[in-house]
């Protein structure tokens, strides 16, 4: 029977339909609009995809976004510059450094120079460590996207032996760090380029989540039967979209997966709204209800 497809598209209609009406309340309330400030450097075509998407999606759920275009040979000390004007912009409650950045550029110290209430990306030390602590003040999106897939398809975590394949501060970390919360219960091991046989231990997965930015990099013998798979990876290859994983063939072997494009990608963009939101109604003095 082939896998059952878990379709990030729809549940991330859900999720900002949800914010939408959340944003429409606030607004009611407080008069404030959530804001999200987005720097983009130089003209990466991926990135100029990424930011129009997140834009759009901004509109769509009723946020302001402002994005803050700059030439790749920007410097250090003119980006740190623009990100201390937006921290001290109050009305904006997000801020969004779209990467990669250009080579002469430290990412590192430009998101460390974030307000860790406005780093809605949550790759601040600060969030990263609340985060690690299970007591995060904003989710990082991707893996964030990934767990409520998770959830909304029901697939059991508790004792479960999850594989993580990757290990970025953006994704393999994270996702790590949230299954293996309380409440989440899996059993976490996480893969990477100098894990020995790689395929012994992914086969022992009962769920797998791919992040290693190899196209169709997972095969189905690499599968355990009856898995569940997310392809958290996007390649372009000779003008077509893949993700980490090879999707045909792991059809034939998980119980679910979930597609590229249509998967993980519009997820993370959803909880990158969530957590404008968030960010917006704590500057309000409100909890979050989403």
């Amino acid at each position: 029977m082939p896998a059952q497809i878990i379709d990030g598209k729809t549940l991330a209609e859900t999720v900002r339909n949800q914010v939408a009406v959340e944003t429409r309340q606030l607004i009611y309330d407080t008069g404030i609009v959530p804001h999200l400030a987005a720097v983009l450097v130089g003209s990466d075509p991926a990135s100029e995809v990424y930011v129009r998407n997140k834009e759009r999606a901004c509109q769509k759920a009723g946020l302001k976004s402002t994005l803050h275009r700059l030439d790749a040979a920007t410097t250090q000390a003119d980006l740190l510059a623009l990100i201390t004007t937006l921290n001290c912009d109050m009305k904006i409650h997000g801020i969004l450094v779209q990467l990669p950045l250009p080579m002469h550029l430290d990412a590192t110290q430009i998101l460390d120079a974030i307000l860790p209430t406005k780093d809605v990306d949550a790759f601040h030390p600060e969030n990263t460590g609340l985060m690690l602590q299970g007591r995060p003040r904003f989710l990082p999106c991707t893996p964030a996207g990934v767990m409520k897939m998770l959830e909304v398809s029901q697939v059991p975590t508790a004792g479960k032996h999850a594989v993580v394949i990757g290990r970025s501060d953006i994704v393999g970390k994270p996702m790590a760090a949230l299954l293996v919360q309380k409440g989440v219960d899996a059993t976490v091991t996480i893969c990477h380029s100098r894990t020995a046989d790689i395929g012994a231990i992914c086969r022992t997965a009962d769920i797998l989540i791919a992040a290693v930015g190899i196209p169709e990099f997972v095969k189905s013998d690499m599968i355990k039967p009856g898995a569940v798979v997310i392809d958290v990876g996007i390649n372009r290859v000779n003008e077509r979209l893949v993700g980490d994983v090879d999707f045909n063939a792991a059809m034939t072997v998980a119980s679910a997966i979930t597609p590229v494009p249509g998967g993980v990608g519009p997820m993370t963009i959803a909880m990158l709204l969530q957590n404008t939101l968030k960010s917006a109604r704590q500057s309000a003095g409100r909890t979050s209800s989403t």
